[in-house]
This record gives structure tokens, sequence and C-alpha cells, in this order.
């Protein structure tokens, strides 16, 4: 059931965030009006959809004592593919400077000279450092299998991707064609409220999930279990009672 879900999730996937970047590409506000968006928000989303599993799980991992079913390989394998997407977003960060440029139009140019050089500089450089730079620690096999670390990079990776959404939407449109038009973005508390109680519709959705249904599909460990059976199996009484020594 799981392989046909995830058989079924990954169209949904590409077809979900293509389509919406296409919404963005299909305009005429310089910064959006690019045909790289569609690779580029599903790569994103790959990215960062990795980084929020491994905030999560690693939490879940070590409060419901799963360290016998997911273990540290899984953590760096998943860390792989956050290099990997996290190198096809940076790609596509610099393609799109490139192409700004080699476009020859003044509009364009300039949008992304805004981004890297205008009042929001600070929010296009946090999301450079979080989503391009920070990810290639992983390269280090010592840190890509530290839990601690990990944890601390899929957070960052998670900020870095929320202000990527930051610098696409405000930077595009606080300045536009008319410079009588152009004005800064500062959030209200609708705004904040709005973020603050997504994160917490989101949290308590997440843990009723975790109280109601399997954390686990058990149909995919049997085979953890087949082989810690025979382990155990094969295991001498002195053994045992090292590996789970008995309170008193």
């Amino acid at each position: 059931v799981s392989l046909v879900l995830a058989g079924l999730a990954t169209p949904l996937v590409f077809s979900v965030h293509s389509i919406v970047s296409m919404d963005f590409a299909t305009s005429v506000v310089p910064g959006w009006h690019t045909t790289i968006f569609p690779p580029y928000f599903v790569a994103g989303a790959v990215f960062s959809g990795f980084a929020m599993v491994q905030t999560l799980m690693l939490i879940v991992r070590k409060v419901m004592h799963l360290e016998q079913y997911v273990t540290v390989k899984h953590i760096e394998y998943m860390n792989i593919v956050i290099i990997v997407t996290g190198s096809i977003v940076g790609v596509a960060y610099l393609t799109e400077l490139f192409i700004s440029w080699y476009s020859g139009v003044e509009y364009e140019s300039y949008a992304f000279i805004n981004r890297f050089s205008g009042p929001y500089a600070w929010a296009y450089w946090c999301m450079m450092t979080c989503n391009v730079i920070s990810p290639h620690l992983f390269w280090f096999k010592k840190l890509r299998t530290n839990l601690a670390f990990t944890f601390f990079m899929s957070i960052i990776v998670n900020i870095g991707m929320w202000f990527e959404r930051f610098v696409i939407i405000v930077t595009s449109v606080h300045r536009d064609y008319l410079p009588s038009s152009w004005s800064m973005f500062y959030p209200t508390w609708v705004d904040i409220g709005i973020f603050i109680g997504t994160l917490g519709i989101f949290s308590v959705f997440y843990l009723l999930f975790l109280r109601y249904f399997p954390v686990l599909a058990f149909n995919e460990v049997k085979s953890i279990l087949k082989s810690s059976g025979e382990k155990y199996k094969n295991m001498s009484d002195e053994d045992f009672k090292k590996l789970h020594p008995v309170k008193k």
C-alpha cells in the first residue's frame, strides 16, 4: 500500500508544484516571468520536504524510541538527497541571475539587482546562505551522520525555504514598473497571526495522527523484525541480559 501511495504522490508533487510555478511564470511581473520555475519549484519542494521530514522524524524517533527502525543510515541517505536537491536549487538561483542579465530586459535585470542589493537584500542573502551554502556541509560524512547537526540543518533549510517564498513574492511586487507605486512591506498582526496559526494547525493535526495512527508501516519493517528476531534467537542468555538489563 505504501508503495502505491508513493507512486501516486510522486506525479502529484510534480504536477502541483509545476502548475503553481506556471501561475507565476505566465505573469509579466519582473522576477516571475521565467520558464525555469517548474523544475525549480519541484526541486525546492523535494528539498524543503526532506528537511521538514528530518525535523519531525528526529523528534519522533527520540520520543517514541524508534532508533531500531529509523537508523542513522536512513538519515544519512536523506541528507544526501538534501545535498542533491539543494545543489539543483542553487543552480536555479544562478540561472535566474544569468538569464536576467542575458535577456537584456532592463526591468528583469533591475528586479534581480534589487533582490541582492536593495532594501530586502538581507532576506536574499539569508535565502542563499541557508539553501545553497549550508547543505554542502553534508558532504562530510561525520556531519551528515550526526543527529544533532542534522536536526539543526533541517531547521536552517526550512528557514531558508521560507525566505525563498518571501523573496519571490515581496521583492518582485514591492517595486514594479512605476516608481510612484513603490513601497515597503511591513507585516501586520493579521499576517503574523495567520503565520503562527498555520504552524499551530499543522502541529495539532500531526500530533493527532501520531496519537491515533501507526507511526510506522508494519509491512515495511518485516525484514527488520525478521533479522532482529534471528539475532535474538541465536543470542545467549548472558548477552540478552547485557542488552536488556533488568531494573531492580
